[in-house]
């Protein structure tokens, strides 16, 4: 756990989901530079409307809790994440309002603080939707580090505000300051993709911006599409880090009458793979753990799970997935999931299942792990 100081007051902090890297924080010197900037200058009004965006572990939340901001939530693990932390400094969580990039805010803000993500498309969506529920003299502070700064986090503000100022750098990181709100912007934040899932059935999918893989199927899951081959007695399956739900759809296709769960623990995932894949027997779970799918329920559990978190690459959590899959597979279940060739996840597989080789090619390997045996 990590302590922070500001007005006199020493705030404690620590990641969720834990971690073993001892030199992962859970703030970054953007997010100082942040909270510097949101009170340079005029002074704020204790009934200011503040927005957070972003704030992946809380730290932004807590220490401008006295403005009862409202915080734009993206993942179930940073809602954990930001509870976590407001009860670890014994601040009240009603003095937190939480919503979705797709809602709209109870009332416009004057001023938003925002991390940049590293997903130029969310950063866009995030954009739109503070724009649209700005008020006429509001401020937004983007702040990122240094060496992530591309020109299109220019380019992008400048679609939405008049004036773009981009701040000295401090500690290697940068503020931009946006003002002047431009006329709306009548953009449709939704990306429309055709895939061919069999050689003859091509489909219309859709996925709202700052979902992985955005312009196109994601290799890794094309390959593990191609590879997978529903059998007769599976009829609980589980997509787990569904993304946009195209698993589920071939999973749907091969097999219509199967009960489909779906989790992820991206909200705009989520609601992407609503778009795509719908029936009686689909569920939906927006969620970073497997606790709402019953143990030993499930038949055939699939996955292209995530490594990559933000600018972070950390395949704890993942790690954490197989676990947490090896208690909801039926005994005789099985659970096949697609990874780089790189990432060495058939050591942590073994630990837990029987593991063999479904398929491989030069970039990519598909597992097939069963319990029986093990």
């Amino acid at each position: 756990m990590d302590t922070y100081d500001l007005g006199g007051k020493t705030y404690s902090f620590s990641r969720y989901p834990k971690t073993t890297n001892r030199s992962l924080r859970a703030w970054s010197a953007a997010d100082e530079y942040l909270i510097d900037h949101i009170f340079e200058g005029e002074q704020l009004k204790p009934d200011a409307n503040i927005g957070i965006v972003n704030d992946r572990f809380g730290f932004l939340s807590c220490l401008l809790n006295r403005f009862e901001p409202t915080v734009i939530l993206e993942r179930k693990s940073q809602e954990r994440s930001i509870l976590q932390n407001l009860e670890a400094n014994q601040v009240d969580p009603g003095k937190i309002h939480f919503m979705h990039p797709l809602d709209q805010p109870p009332q416009k803000f004057d001023r938003v603080v925002l991390n940049t993500p590293k997903s130029m498309d969310l950063f866009e969506l995030y954009l739109h939707q503070v724009h649209t529920h700005l008020k006429d003299d509001g401020v937004v502070f983007c702040g990122f580090m240094t060496k992530y700064f591309t020109p299109q986090m220019l380019s992008i503000a400048e679609t939405y505000f008049e004036h773009v100022k981009q701040s000295l750098a401090r500690k290697k990181s940068r503020v931009l300051v946006l003002k002047g709100r431009k006329p709306s912007v009548n953009k449709p934040l939704v990306h429309r993709l055709d895939y061919d899932f069999d050689g003859t059935n091509n489909q219309k999918l859709q996925q709202h911006y700052g979902v992985f893989s955005s312009d196109h199927i994601d290799y890794a899951t094309q390959f593990l599409i191609s590879q997978l081959k529903v059998r007769d007695s599976e009829d609980h399956i589980l997509d787990m880090a569904c993304g946009n739900g195209v698993i589920a759809k071939a999973i749907q296709l091969q097999k219509p009458e199967a009960e489909i769960y779906l989790t992820d623990d991206s909200y705009l995932a989520i609601e992407s793979a609503r778009l795509n894949i719908e029936g009686p027997g689909i569920h939906y779970y927006w969620n970073d753990r497997l606790d709402e799918i019953p143990d030993r329920s499930i038949d055939l559990a699939v996955s292209n799970p995530p490594f990559h978190f933000g600018h972070e690459t950390n395949i704890e959590v993942t790690i954490r997935l197989f676990r947490e899959v090896s208690e909801k597979l039926k005994p005789a279940g099985r659970f096949v999931c697609v990874a780089n060739q790189h990432l060495n996840y058939k050591t942590h597989l073994e630990k837990l299942f029987k593991v063999n080789v479904l398929a491989q090619n030069d970039k990519f390997i598909v597992y097939e792990c069963g319990c029986e045996g093990k």
